[in-house]
């Protein structure tokens, strides 16, 4: 296909630097008394220089190991003593290569896990001047680095250029690995890993070093016909080099249309004029933009022109343009600079005001010209479904304690994307399940999200006690820029004498809902049932316990001390997390469990009646592939689980990165299974080329030939196929646009007819039908896996809490297992 833009990484590919990287840190580490080689670095390479530094440091147990301070030190040591400017530790060929790249009008950036201080320091070192890239992306500004597909995202992004027509350059497995989870085509070079180590991540093909990439290599994007022609006859490969691009690319693009027209022959060409081909080919992409915005008009229904602007242009970020290496004061020093320069600049926006009809939790109705006035604010927009939201409670609640004596507020705007989400009740009920504490307002119409130019979820508004709009920024994993941006904010607005610290009207949800506080169960998330013991297995999500009662719902035991935490250990002392999924192995008596604020999977022994984690640690992992035995593996947000007995294996629901993961519980190795991490509804033929978005809820069918998952996100059910790893469609949602996951309601039916809204559970049954926790919908309804139809089995439509006969009886938000 066609390649617009290369994306470079930087250290093994343009700078001979991974060698300096590593002897920098062996240096460190010898000032802290630590004997290590430059060999104890090579797992980390590639990663980002805290992952460097502290994965070596967890590996030989330093004690009070601090990142910042060891990665401050490693730069000193590394600009000093390995990378002055000009000292020749550019590969041979990078330069050579850059500017074909660019006379051949092809895009060229940068895209690396180092900090920019690193960046700008080998290039400088390499000889390479950063004017000759159309864009530079360092780890400063992200969380989650390579094999993170982020870095390559936001090249992409800010290149441009979509991701199907960019290709990378890595010598790290870390760098293949983020450029598959980004679906961006990768050479790999051998200048850090041998050829086996890195065909574990299947780039398109690997050369020796930067030096023996071709421009013919990159303007074929890789193509393994291409990669085959050249290696057998490297003479007829080389005529081709004084070619234009157009002409590479039109040959290419043939070859393509002459593929997808195969029954036409070659020579006949294709029949009718010039004018009849442009007529129809019209007339295709009129009838093709008019089925595109029939599926896609609920996700048109949330555009702005304000928010299109924002997402060309990325926005109001510059705020946050600083170096990881900084100091704190020296950050917030310069973030003051920055907000002297915009209260001079008089170009602010400023917020508009909350319009008074709108409803409010944990406070009586604010507003920013009365209440908000004097503080500095921080809009927090989000959905109570979406998992990127979820993950960003925690960095609020550091926030707001670290501020809670200052003139500051958070303040959450919910913007809900499923029509359910805009009912009052049932954002209460998220406020209480996730014991969010802040002021928050339902902005069902989204009048605050259009007036900003918000795109996404989460995405944070930053505004002065002057009304300003200081700030936006979206994502996850930002807590240290927001937590600077606000203490800068504080001290600079203070030195004008501009807060004013007045108490709000704050009446917490959670101190008024006398039922919650009385109620045995706390928001319970999933069962799992053991009939030959008469035991139902639930998981008290909110109490931090699994309990376990008989048929009958008589009270057994429980396993946890509702305390939370990740602790094993015996059934009275263990603690949870906001569990969610269970899965019973009827044959060793023991029940696993999706610990989801826990990132792990843990196993409860009722012989012996004892906890402990087979994978994750407690912290939010961006690893994509895994591979990882017990808690060395680290997962993200596993929602849901089953068991496969005769593979002794655990499918979990990895919901917080869009993936199906497994669990051998033989030898304690966790990896993907199935999904590349990006969030689509994409069915493909392989686990590569197959999207899910938030899988919630799976279930194997008895003769494990599929997985069923509950596709939260995209509104269908999908079934993953247990041998090759690729899914495909049942219902619901849109099986024609893999991005549009606005295509949700409540319809049953066949195929495409169904509408289904946020399923968090599905189970195949032994009637061989597949049951769907319609979990917005407030039903119950079957799918008949062969005929692909919908029926609704129990439930109304409307929230409530009624037994009855199953279509009169009313349930609430259910997930089911």
């Amino acid at each position: 296909g066609k390649v617009s833009a290369v994306l470079f990484d930087m250290d093994g590919v343009l700078c001979n630097s991974e060698e300096p990287s590593r002897c920098a840190a062996v240096d460190v580490f010898a000032e802290m008394g630590v004997d290590v080689t430059v060999d104890d670095f090579i797992p980390f390479t590639g990663t980002g220089e805290a992952n460097f530094l502290g994965g070596v440091a967890r590996v030989k147990g330093v004690k009070d190991f601090s990142t910042e301070s060891a990665k401050k030190r490693f730069f000193e040591i590394y600009l000093d003593k390995y990378a002055k400017p000009n000292s020749g530790i550019g590969f041979p060929g990078a330069l050579e290569l850059i500017m074909e790249c660019k006379n051949a009008g092809l895009k060229v950036a940068v895209a690396s896990s180092a900090d920019r201080v690193k960046v700008d320091a080998n290039l400088a070192a390499a000889g390479l001047p950063v004017s000759l890239f159309d864009a530079i992306v360092s780890a400063d500004a992200f969380e989650n680095l390579k094999p993170a597909p982020d870095i390559f995202l936001a090249a992409s992004k800010n290149l441009g250029v979509d991701t199907n027509e960019c290709i990378v350059i890595e010598d790290a497995l870390a760098g293949v690995q983020a450029a598959k989870a980004a679906e961006i085509r990768c050479i790999a070079v051998t200048t850090s890993l041998d050829e086996d180590a890195l065909q574990q991540a299947s780039p398109v093909f690997i050369r020796k070093d930067i030096g023996d990439i071709s421009i013919n290599d990159i303007l074929y994007g890789g193509s393994n016909a291409y990669h085959n022609e050249r290696t057998e006859n490297t003479k007829n490969i080389s005529s081709l080099g004084n070619a234009s691009p157009e002409i590479l690319n039109g040959a290419t693009n043939a070859e393509s249309v002459e593929n997808t027209n195969s029954s036409s022959s070659k020579d006949q060409g294709l029949l009718g004029s010039r004018r009849d081909i442009l007529r129809y080919g019209s007339l295709g992409i009129a009838f093709s933009c008019l089925f595109f915005t029939i599926g896609n008009w609920k996700a048109m229904q949330f555009a702005s022109p304000k928010g299109l602007l924002n997402f060309l242009t990325g926005g109001n970020s510059s705020i946050f343009a600083t170096n990881e290496g900084e100091s704190l004061s020296s950050r917030v020093q310069q973030i003051k600079k920055y907000l002297a320069d915009f209260e001079t600049g008089g170009s602010a926006t400023y917020v508009p005001e909350f319009p008074r009809k709108l409803d409010w939790l944990n406070t009586a109705p604010l507003q920013f010209g009365r209440d908000l006035k004097g503080r500095v604010v921080v809009l927090d927009f989000w959905t109570y479904c979406c998992i990127n939201c979820m993950h960003v409670l925690p960095d609020l609640e550091f926030i707001e304690k670290k501020y809670k004596d200052k003139p500051f507020t958070v303040v959450g705007v919910h913007s809900a994307k499923f029509d359910n989400e805009k009912d009052l009740e049932a954002i209460r009920s998220a406020v209480l399940r996730y014991n969010v504490t802040h002021p928050v307002v339902n902005d069902g119409d989204m009048y605050l999200w259009r007036e900003l130019g918000v795109n996404s979820w989460p995405t944070f508004v930053v505004v002065a006690p002057n009304g300003k709009v200081l700030a936006q920024i979206s994502g996850e994993g930002h807590r240290k820029d927001l937590d600077d941006v606000v203490g800068a904010a504080l001290e600079f607005y203070d030195e004008r004498k501009l807060l004013q610290n007045n108490s709000l009207p704050l009446a917490l949800e959670k101190d008024r809902d006398s039922r919650l506080i009385t109620s045995p169960l706390k928001f319970p998330g999933k069962l799992a049932i053991d009939v030959q013991n008469n035991r139902l297995f639930i998981s008290d999500s909110n109490h931090n316990r699994i309990v376990v009662t008989n048929l009958d719902g008589e009270f057994i035991c429980q396993v946890g001390s509702s305390e939370e935490g990740l602790l094993d250990g015996q059934f009275d002392t263990a603690s949870f997390n906001r569990p969610q999924g269970l899965a019973y192995n009827f044959k060793k008596n023991i029940l696993y469990v999706a610990d989801t604020e826990n990132h792990a999977l843990r196993e409860v022994d009722f012989v012996n009646e004892t906890v402990r984690t087979l994978a994750g640690n407690g912290t939010k992992g961006s690893d994509y592939e895994g591979g990882g035995r017990g808690t060395n593996q680290v997962l993200n947000s596993p929602w849901d689980v089953c068991y496969a007995p005769l593979e002794e294996t655990v499918y979990i629901a990895m919901a917080g990165q869009h993936q199906i993961w497994k669990h051998n519980t033989l030898d304690g190795v966790t990896e993907v299974f199935s999904g590349n991490g990006s969030e689509k509804n994409l069915n493909g033929s392989s686990p590569t080329n197959t999207s899910f978005a938030q899988p919630s809820g799976i279930s194997l069918d008895p003769e494990l030939r599929e997985l069923f998952v509950a596709d939260s996100e995209s509104s269908s059910i999908r079934a993953v196929n247990l041998k090759s790893g690729g899914s495909r469609w049942l219902a619901g949602g849109d099986p024609n646009f893999p991005d549009n996951l606005f295509r949700f309601g409540d319809h049953d039916g066949t195929g495409w007819d169904v509408l289904l809204q946020h399923p968090l559970g599905v189970v195949y049954a032994s009637d061989n039908q597949i049951y769907v926790a319609d979990s917005y919908n407030h039903k119950i309804k079957k799918l008949d896996p062969v005929t692909k139809k919908v029926t609704t089995i129990a439930g109304t439509g409307r929230a409530g809490y009624k037994d009855g006969d199953a279509l009169s009886a009313q349930v609430r938000d259910h997930s089911t297992n």
